[in-house]
């Protein structure tokens, strides 16, 4: 932190150099016009067209504005004053690049870097070297006196200064949204879900206060009624059938805590709040087995108590034909995501001969060349019988925090398919939904 002594020092030191400047009043205007224009407009687009505008009001010249694109890490025009010019994200001419001082090119362009700041060079969005964020060029300018070039010089200055405050800004919203999403990953996949455990215990509890109670029992017995063949065969058979409930609420629990430790796992990553977003651990597996079973026998019972049938189109395909290479987290909160809804949503459907059926279908189909010649997909799917999705509704489906007009009385964040759009795509997929012969049909597809 800067001492009071060192902060007054600068500020003489600025006054100064300023005084050396000696901007004309229409060059003190200009930058004190950016100044205040920059702090009003939010939005980064139409920062980057104050940027050359400011030249082209003040003093008659157009002028275009480069940024390093962080998606090719090369300088790509951003903004421009002619208009019919040349395109948006366009490279500079061969002879406009970066350089320590500003220079004159062929056709009389005066070209000056940008550059940010130094100490927070690494939080840029792009790779650098000499901290050059962009380019200004000014177009068809005619001799300038030394005065003149360092006004720009300055302008070219303020512009990257302004330019990274806002690439922060912009990091720093994006961030906070992504915890604020994660956060709502955490209380849709983990908090909710977690309630079962209580579920749990409670039934174990009785199981346990059972086993105590019958042990009392047979303590209390005198030698000739513990020697009662008919009570003790009673009471070993209570014992037994005690056990093997201890043994099955047991196996739930544990199977519950080795789902939400996965979960956990997953959505706690050091990396994911580093990065301010979603990131994978692929790993190899098979989508069945260490997938979609486990996430579909925390449901199975449910299903069962809601009169809702199981169709398994995952049979008969081969063990080898279903491995693939994915976030197990992530993907097996999808999946939970999607019997969670059926279970929610699943409604009776009266076929064509009159046969009432409310079941779920899953599976997996290979769609041919479905990312391009030669990059087949594969389709996953979970199918639940009811009325279909509204049509206007259709398009919005996977917008977070979006629940359909006819579940609203049903319980739900709105979040679920919201989650699974966003860690499908990450794996360089696609989510969507068909309304198909007796119900809804929602689906992802991922890359061969």
């Amino acid at each position: 932190m800067a001492t009071i002594d060192y902060i007054i020092e600068r500020i003489k030191t600025k006054q100064l150099d300023f005084k050396n400047y000696n901007f004309t009043q229409t060059e003190s205007n200009a930058l004190t016009t950016f100044f205040d224009l920059a702090q009003e407009f939010d939005n980064i687009k139409d920062f980057y067209i104050l940027c050359v505008f400011i030249p082209k009001v003040f003093f008659k010249v157009d002028a275009k504005l480069y940024l390093i694109d962080p998606k090719t890490n090369k300088l790509s025009l951003i903004s421009k004053t002619e208009e019919g010019g040349c395109e948006l994200f366009t490279l500079p001419e061969n002879d406009v690049s970066p350089s320590e001082h500003p220079y004159y090119t062929a056709n009389r362009s005066l070209v000056l870097t940008v550059r940010g700041k130094q100490l927070l060079i690494d939080q840029l969005p792009f790779e650098t070297k000499d901290n050059v964020i962009g380019l200004l060029e000014i177009h068809n300018i005619t001799a300038l006196s030394p005065q003149q070039e360092l006004f720009f010089e300055k302008f070219a200055n303020r512009i990257g200064f302004n330019i990274h405050n806002k690439f922060i800004v912009q990091k720093n919203i994006e961030h906070l949204k992504f915890i604020r999403s994660l956060v709502a990953d955490i209380e849709h996949n983990i908090i909710t879900p977690n309630i079962v455990f209580k579920f749990y215990l409670n039934h174990l509890r009785k199981k346990i206060m059972k086993n105590i109670d019958i042990e009392r029992l047979l303590a209390s017995y005198s030698a000739k009624e513990a020697g009662d063949e008919v009570n003790t065969k009673n009471l070993l058979a209570e014992i037994t059938e005690l056990n093997k409930g201890l043994i099955e609420e047991l196996e739930n629990i544990e199977k519950h805590y080795k789902n939400m430790s996965l979960f956990l796992e997953t959505l706690l990553r050091r990396s994911h709040f580093d990065k301010g977003r979603l990131t994978l651990r692929k790993k190899i597996c098979n989508m069945n087995k260490d997938v979609v079973q486990p996430q579909l026998d925390r449901f199975i019972e449910q299903f069962k108590i809601s009169g809702i049938s199981i169709d398994d189109n995952f049979s008969g395909i081969p063990d080898e034909e279903v491995i693939s290479v994915v976030d197990i987290g992530l993907i097996s909160q999808v999946y939970a995501n999607l019997f969670s809804n059926a279970l929610k949503y699943t409604q009776e459907a009266v076929t064509h001969t009159g046969e009432n059926i409310k079941y779920i279908a899953y599976g997996r189909e290979v769609i041919k060349d479905f990312f391009g010649q030669g990059k087949n997909g594969i389709k996953y799917n979970v199918f639940s019988t009811g009325p279909h999705v509204n049509i206007e509704e259709r398009e919005i489906i996977f917008e977070d925090g979006y629940r359909g007009s006819n579940v609203l009385t049903k319980p739900g964040t709105g979040h679920g398919l919201a989650f699974m759009k966003t860690a499908v795509e990450i794996h360089g997929g696609v989510v969507g939904y068909e309304a198909t012969q007796y119900g809804n049909n929602f689906f992802f597809i991922l890359p061969k």
